[in-house]
């Protein structure tokens, strides 16, 4: 036959839309085009396609030949198509014969040797057509992928993975497919406590350390106030150790994005992300983007944490940036030719310096600063961007005795054990963790009794709490009530939950 058909993917945000690989030949001066839209590395394919072929010792036809990339209107990426647009000419050609050619899909760069190089996003492709063909009750067709690439793309589950090394290794396994066994993904238990910083090497600061905690159970976004060397970084580092673990939906997803950037670590399965960019990352970098849009930090962070320390220095556009994904958890990225939606359902952890200097407040440090200048500092955080951060605390310096202290604190996994009662519960009540609740949700499940409402009412009216703000303060004192054990927020609940959030910072 002179017509292939082949089937692949190609990867637009967290999609994998099917892309159909048509290869025609035809008598006429040999010639090589690709069609479809494809980007710059999709037409250098024939070159690495022609030399991958000569190498593994098959023909390559002297004709006409003319690759159609399907859909048209679906802008091409990327060397994942070198694989079956190379299969495509074979099977035209009649050099090859491949029985049940719609039950496999390929994808895979070819080498000029004719070697199968790894690509971006294997396990977030598999993990979409596999969701698809589950929706539409389909059979799940076969992926031959680079073996370099199988392992992370085996960890979706009911996905059938064949692992390619070269282009020869491929038609083995099409002349023979019923002898191929499909990747089979290890086995791995997460150590937390091997894989986590030790939660108590941190000295003192236990208001703190019980604040994370609070956040840690609830998923609550936490911004940290105090003077160099309290400890901020520290404590955000180790905050991961002690969040519960991750189910197999939401490892998933988060596998899937991080698969999608090409920055997947398969020895990191089902461990939640911390992610901490510098304070000189643009907006883009933040939040994705690109003439090809690309997950950003926020979207790496998903279902983690990202720690942005320094959180002044961030220019102010950037900050801004942050306010959408921090209420929908979702990021949408619009270019000219084309647009994306990533997830971004993560936890920030952020920390600054009171001043420019860092010792305002400080009990032995003398601030250097005018209230002119501590103003002008604390005012590159606006108002609504504060507003969706849950907790805001204070982090002191340490006394030279705590600091001294042999007394061990806390281990981890002693609070990573009450943190993962406490999202137990609000999984089983809800669904959701707390700091993901509706306002229809919040006023089913964190309704105070009436002590707890009369001090809300008092501090709403004397801090000036927007309606935002008040429907926060309620999450918290919901989680606290959780780590507590009890069914019903009471006065001690609110009054620590308001606790949290300092009224220099509380616009």
């Amino acid at each position: 036959m002179s017509l292939a058909v082949l089937k692949s993917r190609a990867l637009l945000g967290m999609s994998a839309p099917l892309v159909t690989v048509e290869v025609h030949l035809t008598n006429g001066l040999p010639s090589f085009n690709i069609v479809g839209l494809p980007e710059a590395e999709v037409k250098e394919s024939k070159d690495r396609v022609r030399a991958a072929i000569l190498n593994a010792q098959l023909d390559f036809p002297a004709k006409r030949i003319t690759v159609n990339l399907a859909p048209a209107d679906l802008p091409k990426s990327s060397g994942r198509f070198d694989l079956p647009i190379a299969l495509g000419v074979l099977i035209a050609s009649g050099q090859l014969s491949v029985k049940n050619l719609d039950q496999y899909e390929f994808a895979g760069e070819l080498s000029l040797s004719g070697a199968v190089r790894p690509i971006k996003g294997a396990l977030a492709m598999t993990y979409g057509l596999t969701k698809e063909a589950l929706q539409n009750d389909s059979v799940v067709p076969i992926v031959v992928l680079p073996a370099q690439s199988s392992m992370e793309a085996a960890l979706v589950t009911d996905a059938r993975v064949w692992a390619a090394h070269s282009l020869l290794g491929v038609c083995a396994m099409l002349r023979q497919p019923d002898s191929q066994q499909c990747v089979v993904a290890p086995e791995q238990v997460l150590d937390v406590d091997a894989l986590a910083l030790d939660w108590s090497d941190v000295r003192g600061q236990l208001t703190v350390k019980r604040a994370l905690e609070v956040a840690a159970a609830g998923g609550h976004s936490v911004l940290m106030v105090g003077p160099p060397g309290t400890g901020k970084s520290m404590l955000a580092a180790r905050l991961a150790g002690i969040l519960p673990p991750m189910n197999e939906s939401d490892a998933m997803e988060s596998a899937a994005v991080q698969s999608s950037a090409g920055v997947f670590d398969i020895s990191a399965w089902r461990r939640r992300p911390y992610r901490s960019p510098h304070h000189t990352a643009s907006a883009v970098a933040l939040v994705g983007g690109g003439s090809i849009p690309k997950p950003g930090e926020i979207s790496l962070a998903h279902h983690g944490v990202l720690f942005m320390d320094e959180l002044t220095e961030f220019d102010r556009k950037v900050l801004e940036v942050l306010r959408e994904p921090l209420e929908s958890g979702e990021i949408h990225i619009s270019r000219a030719a084309r647009q994306a939606v990533f997830p971004a359902r993560f936890q920030l952890i952020a920390a600054m310096n009171p001043c420019p200097c860092g010792y305002l407040g400080h009990p032995t440090q003398r601030c250097k600063c005018s209230p002119d200048v501590v103003l002008r500092y604390q005012s590159k955080l606006s108002g609504p961007f504060l507003n969706r951060i849950d907790m805001q605390i204070e982090v002191p310096a340490l006394a030279v005795s705590e600091l001294n202290s042999t007394a061990v604190g806390e281990a981890g996994c002693v609070v990573a054990g009450r943190v993962g009662r406490a999202y137990a519960l609000q999984i089983e009540r809800q669904g959701v963790v707390n700091a993901r609740l509706s306002v229809k949700q919040v006023d089913c499940f964190c309704t105070p009794d009436a002590a707890g409402l009369e001090l809300l009412a008092k501090a709403m009216a004397r801090l000036s709490w927007s309606a935002r703000v008040y429907h926060r303060v309620l999450r918290v004192a919901r989680t606290i009530a959780d780590l507590d054990h009890k069914p019903e927020i009471g006065a001690q609940h609110i009054a620590q939950a308001i606790q949290y959030r300092r009224a220099l910072m509380s616009a």
